[in-house]
């Protein structure tokens, strides 16, 4: 493969989203890997009811539904699932590990689709082809001489179903033990751990139907046109329905200046929807310090709903004491308090407020305080449990919050004696590993064995060299996959490639074709049907791979065979032992059903008193040298999570190549660089390790003063295994201090 140079053209960013050019980007990437038939048989299935649920995030359908319930890059996610390119046991034995390793994470996902269960020996440089047996029988032998269960890492990534996830971590706890990482760890933790102690669940508590009757949707640390692309019609329609709309964001993001819907006239021919209100360009990290004094200023006004305080909440009165210190508020946000004051005054005005975030808002050191303070302005107005208001965290894999729902976590879920009844087992009681924590014990030779059930742990997790470094000391990892990433060629000492079917894909087993299912970010759980002929007859579905590896470890006392010859049985099982699915499969019919929410449903509260929790969290201000900056990660717009489909990030007017630095004018000017200029970026953290990420191009870019944006995971080299954020232990992948020098590629040229 001819590797390309990053060497990428730069103009104006984008002042609208979607629109033509993106129905026709979406349908080039959807009509060429798979080819046209393929392709279209694949499209006109995306989100249907009788279809499969788009990989390409977790945001939820409506009720009634078009020929096209699909956006931009859920055609690429598709494409690049129904892709006719093979990563196959030739193309193994063409390229090395070694060679592999220097490609670029780009390069590796066009290999194709991996087509054959595949071996990397102890020694070997090369993968080989293995059979199905040979495999799980290396995978049980490993797993078996482990002097402790603890010494095995069973990692989850979120485009697994419901079915898969029940029985991966029923597999885990049977063996012996939690350690059950996931993605949910790497971001949206913070999110989880902030809800369930301020409203006794982790989860948003806001319909679709809520969004669009909002009267205020504030949209902080998102970037839906990107992201969550379908979430834009959403916001439209709340717009059309009298909704005002407040962006809080570091960097403008063209989804949330203009929306031009391909599917309306106005969309197509005429000028699009202008959705935002107002923008915030509030400073990385700042957003506590926002949030808090949006506080402040309504308990000024009095726009406060004394009632529901008084009969549904604790702690008000220690959270009102608290003294806003105005200062500290202008340092950390960047803003003016004149400025505030026009958000507060948005809130103070809204009958029904929504507040959605996202990654932006959970990869900070205080992103746990970050959100409980947004907890305390929607409980100051009452705005939880009534139509059209409430807290909306915005999840990116399609079932990572279903994944969780099954007990994919690393501590025992609530349900654990239900499930030891049901099986008949006995399930540890100590919490296992979480990402970070199975990084370092990989790092520390205390982890063993890793089994990657989808996902890209190498390129996804903090710290690259010492995860990277972590994986390949492993005495054994396994990766269940689609498609080739970095994770397959940073392997350990031997290594399996375990290829499963795709969410786009039939599913055939002894009882006919199957159907899986997927919970979004608002609790609606549906069935998700494939359709596409499998891109190999050698794949396994994730639900018979786990099934058979649990049959080979643990023998017939878990009844594996059954499971994987009809998954309605898995489904009895989850409906017996996980609360809310009872007469799972009669409600999996049709659209589906939403899963209870105490606070959304009944305003009640899952909590130790039975009542929200207003909390006092001590502001935190980031301390930046003047000489440094602070960076965030972010995607382009041609990738999803690791996966990259392409080098172009239209929006922001970045044409082929990745390895950029967005920087404020003012900043390049106060720094001595320009425009266009190449530099190293290296993170400075309280261990004194200096982590270098090299050779990026200067782009001016209207970023808030003092901040800097760059992609993962070409930034994740920059940020520490420890600097996690409090309470979640979610990587700091948003607040990194860095500087910036010019590239040492060019200081050698000179």
């Amino acid at each position: 493969m001819a590797h390309h140079e990053d060497d990428p053209e730069v103009s104006a960013p984008a002042k609208d989203a979607a629109g033509v050019q993106g129905v026709w980007t979406g349908m080039r990437y959807a009509l060429g890997k798979p080819g046209v038939a393929r392709g279209s048989r694949a499209m006109l299935r995306i989100n249907q009811v009788d279809g499969f649920d788009c990989p390409g995030c977790a945001w939820p359908e409506p009720a009634q539904r078009g020929h096209f319930e699909f956006c931009e890059n859920g055609a690429k996610a598709v494409a690049e699932e129904a892709t006719k390119h093979r990563a196959d046991p030739a193309f193994f034995a063409q390229h090395s590990l070694s060679e592999l390793a220097t490609w670029t994470d780009y390069e590796l996902g066009r290999a194709g689709r991996i087509s054959q269960p595949m071996v990397r020996r102890e020694g070997s440089d090369h993968y080989e082809a293995i059979s199905w047996g040979d495999a799980f029988a290396i995978v049980a032998d490993n797993l078996r001489r482990l002097d402790d269960p603890n010494e095995a890492l069973f990692y989850t990534s979120g485009r697994t179903s419901n079915e898969a996830a029940f029985l991966y971590q029923l597999l885990a706890r049977a063996y012996g033990t939690n350690n059950l990482p996931d993605c949910s760890n790497m971001c949206h933790e913070s999110s989880s751990v902030a809800l369930s102690e301020t409203i006794g669940i982790g989860k948003g508590s806001v319909t679709l139907d809520d969004i669009h009757n909002a009267g205020l949707l504030v949209i902080v640390g998102q970037n839906p046109g990107t992201n969550h692309p379908r979430m834009l019609t959403a916001l439209e329609k709340a717009k059309r329905n009298g909704a005002q709309i407040l962006a809080i964001n570091p960097m403008p993001e063209a989804g949330l200046l203009n929306f031009k819907n391909p599917q309306t006239p106005r969309g197509v021919i005429g000028g699009g929807t202008h959705l935002a209100d107002a923008f915030l360009p509030v400073r990385m990290g700042g957003d506590q310090a926002l949030f808090a004094a949006i506080g402040a200023l309504l308990r000024e006004r009095g726009a406060v709903d004394h009632e529901f305080i008084a009969h549904s909440t604790t702690g008000y009165d220690e959270y009102a004491a608290g003294q806003l210190d105005w200062d500290q508020v202008t340092k950390a946000t960047g803003l003016t308090r004149e400025e505030i004051s026009v958000a507060a005054d948005m809130f103070a005005d809204s009958p029904a407020t929504i507040v959605c975030w996202a990654m932006g808002l959970t990869q900070h050191r205080d992103s746990v305080p970050t959100i409980k303070e947004i907890v305390n302005v929607q409980l100051l107005r009452g705005m939880i449990g009534l139509p059209g208001a409430g807290l909306c965290p915005v999840r990116g894999h399609s079932n990572v919050q279903g994944d969780r729902t099954m007990g994919i976590w690393e501590v025992p879920p609530p349900w654990t004696d239900a499930l030891e009844r049901e099986f008949d087992i006995s399930v540890p009681r100590e919490p296992g590993f979480h990402t970070v924590d199975a990084i370092r014990a990989m790092r520390d030779g205390r982890a063993k064995v890793f089994i990657g059930m989808g996902g890209n742990f190498a390129s996804s997790s903090p710290d690259s060299e010492v995860t990277q470094a972590g994986l390949q000391q492993c005495e054994l990892t396994v990766q269940i996959s689609t498609t080739l990433n970095r994770s397959h060629v940073t392997a350990g000492r031997t290594a399996l490639i375990l290829p499963t079917k795709g969410r786009t894909e039939r599913d055939t087993q002894a009882a006919g074709d199957q159907v899986v299912t997927v919970e979004d970010s608002m609790s609606c759980v549906h069935a998700s049907r494939g359709r596409l002929e499998p891109a190999s007859p050698f794949l396994l579905s994730e639900v018979a791979i786990v099934s058979r590896l649990g049959h080979e470890l643990l023998g017939d006392h878990i009844p594996w065979r059954i499971f994987t010859e009809d998954y309605r049985s898995i489904r009895e099982r989850i409906a017996r032992v996980v609360p809310g699915f009872a007469d799972y499969e009669r409600r999996i019919r049709g659209i589906g059903f939403t899963l209870p929410h105490p606070p959304r449903d009944t305003r009640s509260f899952d909590t130790t008193d039975g009542k929200a929790h207003f909390t006092a969290n001590t502001l935190s201000v980031i301390d930046v040298p003047d000489d440094r900056l602070l960076l965030q990660s972010l995607r382009s717009h041609d990738q999803y999570n690791t996966t990259i489909y392409g080098l172009d990030d239209r929006y922001r007017g970045i044409k082929q190549g990745r390895r950029v630095v967005f920087m404020h004018p003012d900043d390049v000017a106060a720094h001595g660089l320009t425009d266009g200029q190449r530099v190293d970026l290296i993170s400075e953290w309280k261990d004194r390790v200096d982590r270098r990420a090299e050779n990026f191009r200067v782009v001016s870019y209207p970023i808030a003063r003092g901040c800097v944006a760059t992609y993962f995971p070409e930034a994740n080299a920059l940020v520490p295994l420890d600097h996690t954020a409090k309470g979640s232990h979610t990587p700091v992948s948003k607040s990194v201090v860095v500087r910036v020098e010019p590239a040492a590629v060019e200081v050698a040229a000179r």
